[in-house]
C-alpha cells in the first residue's frame, strides 16, 4: 500500500502542500490532516482546503460535513468574492473536545483543563516543598475530578486524555532540591503514567516536561514557527527542546534538547552547566542567601515578589549562559531561530532574550550561521498546555513532520 503522505515540495501557487488519501479506508487520516491544517492556518473554506491538502472536492465535503457533524467544526460567516457562489470558512469549535494536562513540577504542579483551541478553562495549583508520586497521584485525582465537575455533562463526554508533562529521573534530584535522597527515591520504582491510566477511563500519555513546553509553542504558538528551531525552557532548571523539519524532536530516549546539561564558560575557569546560572534555583538560593522568602517564585508569575537587583544580575548572567549554549548548538544543527520562554513574567522574559541576543552578538561565531533569538508566545503554561497537546495531538492531528509551512 502507497504511503498515507505524499508531501509535495511546492503547489502551483507557490505554497507547500499536505497531500492527502482518496482511498475509502483513509477517512480517519483525513479528518486528521483537514484539522491540523486549520488548528495551523485558521479558518479555511472547502476550496482551499482541497488545493492545501491535494484531496478531491468531494471528499474534503465528505470530511467537512462529517467534522461539522461532530462538532469539531463550526461555519464561519460567508465570504463573497467578485464572481461564483460565496465561499464559507470553517473553525474549530472550540467546545469540540476538551483536554487535561498535569505539570509536575520540582517546586509545584499544575493541572489545567482546555478547550479544543487550547485555551485554558480551568486550573488547580499545588506548591510543594518536593514531589512524590503519592502526593502527586492524589492531586491528580482530586483535581481531575474538581475540574471535570465544572463541566455540563455533555462536555465530559468530549474529554480525550490527559498528558504528563514531568522532569525524567525525579529521583536525581533530590541534592538539587536540598532534600535527602530518600525523599525522591520512590520515582525509582513508580510509572506515573500507569498509575495514573488506571484510575480514569480516557487515555493517559507522558513527556518531558521541557520538550512538553516545547511541543505547546508548536500546537498553540501564536506565530509561524520555523521548520528548524531550538527552544529553551526557564523552570526550577532549565531546559529545552528541538524541533527539526517542523516536529519536535525527541531522541533515543526522550531527552533530546536537555540544554541544562550543556557546559558554558565560566567567570573562574571551572566548569559549571547551563542550569548553574540560567535556572530559577539560582535565584531562589540568591534570595534564600539574603533571608528573603522565594515562595512567590512558584505561583504563578504575575505574582512574583523578588528584589530588583538580584533580578537584574540573574537576568544577565542567564542571558551569558543561554548565548554561550546557542554558539554551541549552532555549531551542531544550523538552527533558523532561538525560542526562549519560561515560568517567567512577560517582561523577564523580553529582557532575557534581549540580552541574549546582544550576549550572542560578543562571541565569536566565525563559521556559523547566527539564528534569529525570539521570545517563546505561550508563557508560563507551556509545559502544561504542553501536557495537554498529548492527547489532542494523538487523537485528532497528524505528525507535524507532514505539515509544512505554506511559503
Amino acid at each position: 500500500m502507497q504511503n498515507e503522505l505524499d508531501v509535495s515540495a511546492a503547489a502551483p501557487d507557490g505554497a507547500s502542500l499536505v497531500r492527502g488519501s482518496n482511498q475509502s479506508g483513509m477517512r480517519a487520516h483525513n479528518e486528521r490532516l483537514v484539522l491540523s491544517l486549520i488548528r495551523q492556518r485558521g479558518p479555511m473554506a472547502k476550496a482551499d482546503i482541497a488545493r492545501a491538502s491535494g484531496l478531491s472536492a468531494q471528499t474534503v465535503s465528505v470530511i467537512m460535513r462529517a467534522l461539522e457533524s461532530d462538532g469539531l467544526l463550526i461555519k464561519g460567516a460567508p465570504v463573497r468574492g467578485k464572481v461564483g457562489q460565496p465561499s464559507v470558512p470553517m473553525r474549530l469549535a472550540e467546545d469540540g473536545a476538551y483536554f487535561l494536562g498535569l505539570k509536575i513540577g520540582r517546586r509545584s504542579a499544575e493541572l489545567v483543563l482546555t478547550n479544543f483551541l487550547g485555551r485554558v478553562q480551568n486550573r488547580v495549583h499545588l506548591t510543594h516543598r518536593f514531589p512524590t508520586p503519592a502526593a502527586t497521584i492524589d492531586f491528580a485525582c482530586n483535581s481531575v475530578a474538581q475540574l471535570l465537575a465544572q463541566l455540563a455533562a455533555a462536555d465530559r463526554a468530549k474529554v480525550a486524555g490527559l498528558g504528563i508533562a514531568m522532569p525524567f529521573q525525579l529521583w536525581a534530584w533530590a541534592r538539587a532540591l536540598s532534600v535527602p535522597d530518600s525523599a525522591m527515591a520512590a520515582w525509582r520504582d513508580v510509572d506515573i503514567r500507569a498509575e495514573l491510566a488506571q484510575r480514569f477511563e480516557f487515555p493517559v500519555f507522558l513527556q518531558n516536561d521541557a520538550s512538553a513546553a516545547c511541543g505547546a509553542e508548536l500546537v498553540f504558538g501564536q506565530s509561524e514557527t520555523p521548520q528548524d528551531f531550538l527552544y529553551f525552557y526557564v523552570g526550577y532548571f532549565i531546559g529545552g527542546g528541538v524541533v527539526l523539519n517542523g516536529g519536535l524532536y525527541a531522541g533515543r530516549s526522550g531527552n533530546a534538547g536537555a540544554l541544562g546539561s550543556l557546559p558554558i564558560a565560566s567567570d573562574t575557569g571551572k566548569s559549571q552547566q547551563l542550569i548553574d546560572v540560567a535556572s530559577l534555583s539560582v535565584i531562589e538560593a540568591q534570595l534564600s542567601a539574603t533571608g528573603a522568602d522565594s515562595a512567590s517564585l512558584w505561583q504563578p508569575p504575575a505574582a512574583w515578589d523578588v528584589d530588583p537587583g538580584i533580578l537584574a544580575d540573574w537576568i544577565e548572567g542567564a542571558a551569558a549562559g543561554i548565548a554561550y549554549a546557542i554558539a554551541a548548538a549552532i555549531s551542531v544543527i544550523d538552527f533558523e531561530a532561538v525560542l526562549i520562554d519560561g515560568w517567567i513574567p512577560a517582561e523577564v522574559r523580553e529582557q532575557i532574550t534581549r540580552r541574549t541576543s546582544a550576549h550572542l552578538d560578543m562571541l565569536n561565531l566565525a563559521g556559523l550561521t547566527r539564528p534569529d533569538i525570539r521570545e517563546g508566545t505561550v508563557g508560563p503554561d507551556a509545559r502544561a498546555l504542553g501536557a495537554a497537546s498529548l492527547p489532542l495531538s494523538e487523537r485528532f492531528l497528524i505528525d507535524t513532520n507532514a505539515l509544512l509551512k505554506a511559503g
